[in-house]
């Protein structure tokens, strides 16, 4: 039975006040993330510390090495309301803000950043579905996602369309109550995994006004996936193709008005380079707590480095040869955090988005 979102949301107050309680685990943190925090939600963030150091940091080299989904992980975070935190309560989410989100999924990235960042993704989706469906989309998609009982991917990058997301080719033409989709999307993680897919389709002409936001679930006839890329990083979850052959689709399944899916979009991914500029804080938090470790214990000229000299700010640098062995867990924050300057916007989209923001009057 699904719980209701206030329940699960009192679940994780719950935790937090049996944390604090037993104080089980201590925190040693050399930067202070819980600074600026009200007392709420430092409570949030120190239990996504617990479930990361317990749940996720023994696991994630086996499930970066054996590129493993890990489910059951997922559905336990799930139950601490980490599945929908920024979705409605009356559809099971939590119900908190996108701050208290970047706070949650910046201490989850300390256990596995490359879970946490698929993690992330899933939250946005719900989010859109929550956000801009009607109430019965709302009530059908989101309570399975709150619970992770089913798992959901973004679809909205092509072959030949990354940044440019407004170029998007895939086809979704109406005929009677259904739309037909035709086309491709490209690195979409979770993709042959997940039950739920929130795809950008061209309903109308050439521009973002075509676009529209449908949809798919995994099983509809007409929806099939590529193979699944090997990846530098990102290896717990995998990345497909995912692919329309004549697909049709339930109008009742489009998210919003005809030519809104661009706006959707870009409202997901406004809060999504959040999650994912959190996923980074996270590794590079955990980096620093690796590396702060090395360096006490590694000797050279008979003293620990960290009193030998000013030394390299990469966590991977300091840790020398060690730092390029995968039995040191460093190199792994530093592979799965590596896709998250290209993803939900490069580098270089990111600093015209800023740039635009500053100068508007």
């Amino acid at each position: 039975m699904l719980r209701c979102g206030s329940r699960r949301l009192g679940c994780l107050r719950a935790a937090f006040r049996s944390l604090t309680q037993t104080d089980h685990r201590s925190v040693t943190l050399c930067i202070d993330p819980s600074v600026g925090l009200n007392e709420e939600q430092k409570g949030f963030q120190k239990v996504a510390f617990d479930f990361a150091a317990r749940e996720m940091a023994p696991n994630m080299a086996e499930w970066d090495q054996k590129e493993l989904f890990p489910v059951d992980m997922m559905r336990k975070a799930a139950q601490l309301g980490f599945a929908g935190v920024y979705v409605q309560t009356d559809v099971g989410g939590s119900g908190l803000s996108r701050l208290d989100a970047s706070v949650i999924f910046e201490a989850l990235a300390t256990g596995c950043t490359s879970t946490t960042a698929y993690m992330s993704i899933h939250n946005m989706c719900a989010w859109m579905i929550d956000s801009f469906g009607n109430e019965e989309q709302r009530h059908k998609f989101c309570p399975p996602l709150c619970t992770m009982e089913k798992f959901a991917s973004y679809c909205l990058t092509e072959p030949g369309s990354g940044s440019d997301a407004a170029s998007i080719l895939t086809s979704a033409k109406r005929q009677g109550d259904h739309y037909i989709l035709n086309g491709s999307k490209a690195f979409i993680s979770g993709g042959g995994e997940s039950d739920i897919y929130v795809v950008m389709c061209r309903t109308g002409g050439s521009g973002p006004k075509g676009i529209s936001c449908i949809v798919v679930e995994k099983g509809t006839p007409g929806l099939s996936f590529g193979k699944k890329e090997k990846k530098v990083g990102w290896n717990s979850q995998p990345t497909r193709a995912v692919i329309f052959e004549d697909c049709a689709v339930p109008v009742a399944n489009r998210i919003g008005s005809e030519g809104q899916g661009f706006l959707i979009a870009m409202k997901g991914l406004n809060g999504g380079r959040i999650n994912v500029a959190s996923c980074s804080l996270g590794a590079a938090h955990a980096s620093i707590l690796l590396t702060q470790e090395h360096l006490k214990v590694r000797k050279q000229f008979g003293a620990p480095l960290a009193r030998n000299q000013q030394i390299c700010n990469q966590a991977v640098q300091m840790h020398g040869g060690y730092g390029y062995l995968k039995d040191y867990a460093v190199q792994q924050y530093m592979r799965d955090a590596r896709v998250h300057q290209i993803l939900e916007g490069s580098n270089e989209v990111m600093r015209i988005l800023i740039s635009r923001s500053l100068l508007q009057d």
